[in-house]
């Protein structure tokens, strides 16, 4: 038996996560040209609608998206290497934090990754609690030493120029996806 498929499909994995971290990179340099922060989220306005796909790839400045650059990779490519579909279970993420944020977020406009990688944390961490396999326990403990700061100092409200919520939101929609993908985790067995 041959380990060709799994390995091809990681090598696609892996480059479905530089390609995404890349598109973020190119929305940034576009939109020190282009007016692009007209596309960040903005809670419960039809106009702000649009934000809950593209503001996890809109940055204020290089300090933003270098903050949001490693956690991106490290996390997304713990997700590539622990489960099959990671672009499926990523979109759900950037809809579902997304949507939480818009419906339930203060009125202020929000832009960045870190909704994302909240979720993320959210759903790496749950995953091995839900899933109850091997793989995904040692993931989400690793995950959960490693950013389990991250993640409570990142919910606290009143933090200046910080989206306390969307990161709240992002965890929630973490924690909900991988308890609905843990019965097509468990089908798949």
């Amino acid at each position: 038996m041959t380990n060709e498929p799994i390995l091809s499909s990681l090598k696609r994995e892996f480059k479905g996560i530089i390609v995404f971290v890349a598109v973020i990179w190119v929305v940034f340099i576009l939109d020190r040209f282009l007016p692009l922060e007209r596309l960040a989220l903005f809670p419960r306005h039809l106009t702000g609608l649009p934000g809950v796909v593209f503001s996890p790839f809109l940055h204020k400045d290089l300090s933003h998206i270098f903050s949001n650059t490693v956690p991106l990779l490290t996390l997304l490519g713990l997700l590539a290497g622990s489960r099959a579909n990671s672009a499926k279970t990523v979109v759900i993420l950037i809809l579902g934090s997304g949507l939480l944020l818009w419906l339930f977020g203060r009125s202020v406009p929000v832009i960045g990754a870190s909704g994302l990688v909240f979720a993320l944390i959210g759903f790496l961490v749950s995953s091995g609690f839900f899933e109850r396999r091997l793989l995904a326990i040692l993931v989400g403990l690793f995950v959960g030493f490693s950013y389990g700061g991250t993640l409570f100092f990142g919910i606290l409200p009143g933090q200046s120029g910080i989206s306390w919520d969307g990161h709240l939101f992002g965890a929630v929609a973490g924690v909900i996806t991988a308890w609905v993908l843990r019965r097509g985790i468990a089908q798949a067995r």
